[in-house]
């Protein structure tokens, strides 16, 4: 079969001829023998990784593989509970990923689902339904309104066809088919003769002849981009292995030479290697996974309060340093709902306000309100509309709704806004005759019986309404229609489509009460008006772009829908101010280097494909941006998973685009990015929170232990006198790391985080006002700690009070750094030091267990302390305290070294 053939240049019975069939289809015979060579109609994915092997992979982490290592020591060196405490953190880690990675697996099965079950097909000459597996290429394929269409086809006959590709092209509404040849390269939307798998024939009937089934249609080649798309891993995945990797180094090597030196200086080597164990333990950040995790799933719970479900946690870091939101426009920026918004009649132009379905809104000329019921030619535009119509609407639990078609519907809904309800006229008005829409003569014509006799309704494109008309209705009665009525009426519907509106032209006629219908009432008719319809944008849409151009992230708007529509949409919206509009076919006559060029100045794609979609995100993540991706059908479905970002519609998004996604918008709208990028900036920032909080503390305690191994004949300290033994080191480290860096990873963001630009993709956490607030905060732990030790030890305290007070000190003063922590810009009293009550609960119960640890007599001989006066304490919260200033003085020098006016992109 000739697979890769343009099918809709050629005419039926070269088609034919080409894939060896005929109109009555093939013999059984021959569709068994074609199903042996071409294999059967279904979606195959690639070999599936097992779980297991999925489970496993998530111990590949370098952070991770240091925590195994610390296991097997504290286990060695019998600190069975911290061995115990580590190995559950890595347990829950790895149990994580692997959940997220497993559901990620299931986009393939998504898309097969929405494979018809069964086909109607002629074989043998006869009509046979089989299952949509068993067809082949050369299936005379007959279809009917409501069938899905189970593989791509060439239309041989197409009586009245439509069909909706939404889910396959973006197209909102139901295209028209026809079977006649189609001249020149041809987009998937405008391939107006063929039909293809996933989507639905809607109204009408027609006979195709098929020409792809499986991996070979156009859903398949979507299934094959889904296999191929790789994901890369998040900034702050990349960050946490170089951390990992730059922690776990230099923190064994520094901490076994010291333990070396300690040796030399006359300890017991196995106090040491105990010591020195504890130490590597206690600088390596072993909660970092768990207080990630836990910010991510915190984060993920306060996302679902606004409207974002977030299917994988890493994406929650990555929509903060989102650059780029690249959204689809059906039923994401718009409403999915088509609505009138201009009427001509009588010689006005008329606004109708409301939009989508609900049968609410006013009707407005020249900015003043318009009864409806004292326009007679806006009365009868709505009843023609209304009546001339296949298309119900109907209220199910309080939610408006159509059956049938969105353009007919827009009609209805209209007239319900005047009182002209469809049942009341349908009963008032029956239909005793209809000419039906098609393509070939753009119209639809109804017959209807009147206490006054037969009237006939028409509608359809403007062109061929007035062309069929003698007569115009205006001024309450019907007048001829001259040259200049018509000019005018073509020049008010050119202006209605462009802006971008789909216009309709009404008109009627007046039969003779006679039996019998005339075959020429499309004849002679009169003129009544025009009527524009939109899908219409979401109104809060407007606030959502001016907030993410706020926060330095340009939206782009990629619809399967025509050109001038989109950059009517986007220019409402705000989305296209000064850049560029580009077609499918535009897109196509660029080179990969012309397009990366111009990518970032291109605000709308139009008529575009998957591969077109693929190819921006791609484009643009060349060009070094973090790119967001929305979309709401099958054929968003690849560049959601090739995204950083994949964004899906809960509503009326499919199982496939929600399978690739990274996060589902339950309420449909745009403007909950906005918020997930706020929780995602926040998310990070609070990662960051806990990152500074941690490595300056374990900072500070490398620096204390280090000073008094090296320099302690220097201080006065005799070989064997340290400030902290290892199951104290071992305390510090889970007394700070533990519940006061959670409350840190669930602290409010800062009041100015969404006016940040966005962090560049590949920026560190450790930027240059990070790493000061480190070094001074480590140090300055270091030295307060170290100077109440000293002060203890000479002034006369014995070595167990001594570190006693040098235990509390370095706990207290790593508190008091855990509130510095909350903010590295802004003062701690500017944004409240008691704001974060789950810190103050968790330093609140910290300080409950120190007390314990000092003055219960069972505790006090394991972790070698003495009941400390009231002096004592003294001295240790005033010393302690000072990190205040230290940070207070960080933070203004901080406020001095930036460029005044400039945002700093690091806060993300």
């Amino acid at each position: 079969m000739e697979a890769n053939k343009n099918w809709y240049n050629l005419e039926t019975p070269e088609v034919l001829a080409s894939l060896n069939s005929k109109p009555d289809g093939l013999s059984q015979e021959e569709a068994q023998r074609r199903l042996t060579q071409c294999g059967p109609n279904e979606l195959t994915g690639r070999e599936r990784i097992s779980p297991w092997a999925i489970f496993f992979e998530q111990f590949k982490n370098f952070l991770i593989i240091i925590l195994l290592v610390a296991v097997a020591l504290s286990a060695i060196m019998g600190e069975v509970a911290d061995a115990i405490v580590i190995f559950a953190i890595v347990l829950f880690a790895a149990g994580l990923g692997f959940v997220q990675e497993y559901r990620a697996e299931r986009a393939m099965e998504a898309l097969k689902r929405m494979a018809a079950p069964t086909a109607s097909v002629l074989r043998d000459g006869k009509e046979v339904e089989i299952p949509a597996r068993e067809l082949v290429p050369g299936d005379i394929l007959l279809l009917r309104t409501g069938d899905k269409i189970p593989a791509d086809a060439r239309l041989i006959e197409a009586v009245n066809l439509k069909a909706d590709e939404a889910s396959l092209t973006g197209e909102s509404v139901p295209v028209e088919k026809t079977a006649n040849v189609l001249d020149g390269e041809v987009s998937v939307g405008e391939r107006k003769n063929m039909v293809f798998a996933g989507t639905a024939a809607v109204y009408g009937r027609g006979t195709a002849v098929v020409t792809a089934t499986g991996m070979a249609t156009e859903f398949g080649k979507i299934a094959t981009m889904l296999q191929e798309v790789e994901k890369e891993q998040t900034p702050l995945q990349i960050n946490l292995d170089q951390l990992g990797k730059w922690i776990a180094i230099g923190a064994l090597a520094l901490c076994f030479i010291l333990a070396g030196i300690g040796v030399l200086r006359g300890h017991e080597i196995l106090e040491m290697l105990i010591w020195g164990v504890s130490l590597a333990v206690a600088a390596v950040p072993e909660a970092l996974p768990a207080v990630v995790t836990i910010s991510l799933a915190l984060g993920v719970q306060r996302m679902v309060r606004r409207h974002a479900l977030i299917r994988k946690l890493p994406a929650v870091e990555t929509l903060g340093c989102t650059t780029f939101i690249c959204s689809d426009k059906t039923g994401t920026l718009t409403q999915d709902q088509m609505t009138v918004r201009r009427i001509y009649a009588d010689g006005k132009l008329i606004d109708v306000a409301g939009v989508g379905y609900e049968p609410k809104g006013e009707f407005h000329f020249s900015g003043k309100a318009l009864n409806p019921e004292e326009d007679s030619a806006l009365q009868r535009l709505l009843q023609i509309g209304s009546l001339c119509n296949d298309t119900s609407l109907a209220s199910v639990n309080g939610i408006w709704g159509i059956k049938g078609d969105p353009t007919e519907g827009a009609l209805v809904v209209t007239a319900a806004k005047a009182s002209l309800w469809q049942e009341k006229l349908q009963s008032q008005f029956p239909r005793i005759h209809e000419i039906p829409f098609s393509s070939e003569t753009k119209r639809m014509t109804t017959v209807h019986q009147t206490p006054q006799g037969k009237i006939v309704y028409s509608k359809g494109a403007p062109e061929i309404i007035l062309s069929s008309c003698s007569h115009i209705y205006q001024n309450r009665q019907e007048a001829k229609l001259t040259d200049d009525d018509k000019n005018k009426i073509l020049s008010i519907s050119h202006e209605m489509a462009g802006d971008a509106l789909r216009v309709l032209g009404v008109a009627y006629r007046r039969l003779p009460d006679t039996e019998n219908v005339p075959e020429t009432i499309e004849q002679d008719m009169v003129f009544v008006g025009l009527a524009g319809m939109i899908d219409p944008p979401r109104e809060e849409i407007k606030q959502a772009v001016r907030l993410c151009n706020q926060a330095g992230i340009k939206s782009v708007m990629i619809t399967g829908d025509h050109k001038l529509t989109a950059v009517a949409i986007a220019k409402e919206l705000g989305i296209l101010k000064e850049g560029m509009a580009l077609s499918g076919a535009e897109i196509d006559s660029l080179s990969n280097e012309e397009f990366e060029a111009l990518v970032e100045k291109i605000e709308v794609y139009a008529r575009v494909s998957p591969v077109h979609k693929l190819r921006v995100v791609e484009a643009l993540a060349q060009k070094g941006h973090v790119v967001a991706m929305t979309g709401d059908g099958v054929n968003d479905a690849p560049a959601l998973k090739k995204a950083d970002i994949g964004v899906a519609m809960g509503i009326t998004g499919t199982d496939v685009t929600k399978e690739a996604a990274d996060m589902v918008l339950t309420d449909d709208n745009f403007a909950s990015i906005v918020a997930a990028v706020e929780e995602g900036r926040g998310i990070f920032n609070n990662i960051k929170k806990y990152l500074v909080y941690l490595l300056s503390c374990n900072l500070g305690e490398i620096l204390l232990m280090a000073t008094a191994i090296l320099f302690g004949p220097l201080l006065g300290l005799p070989a064997g006198v340290i400030p902290l033994i290892a199951i104290q080191i071992l305390y510090v480290n889970l007394a700070t790391d533990g519940l006061p860096a959670i409350a840190l990873s669930v602290d409010q963001p800062d009041p100015d985080i969404m006016r940040h630009k966005p962090r560049p993709r590949r920026q560190t956490i450790f930027l240059a006002p990070v790493l000061r607030y480190l070094t001074w905060a480590g140090v300055w732990t270091a030295l307060v700690a170290l100077a109440v030790f000293l002060w203890a030890w000479n002034s006369g305290k014995d070595h167990l009070e001594a570190q006693s007070m040098c235990f509390v000190t370095l706990i207290l003063v790593q508190f008091f750094n855990a509130f510095n922590c909350r903010s590295l810009e802004h003062s701690l009293f500017k944004i409240g030091p008691f704001a974060n009550r789950w810190l103050l609960l968790a330093i609140g119960w910290e300080c409950i267990m120190l007390s314990l640890v000092v003055y219960l007599p069972i505790l006090q001989g394991p972790f070698n302390t003495y009941p400390l006066t009231l002096a004592d304490w003294l001295i240790a919260i005033l010393s302690a305290s000072t990190i205040f200033i230290v940070a207070e003085v960080y933070k203004l020098i901080n406020s001095w070294l930036r460029p005044k006016g400039v945002v700093a992109a690091s806060t993300g």
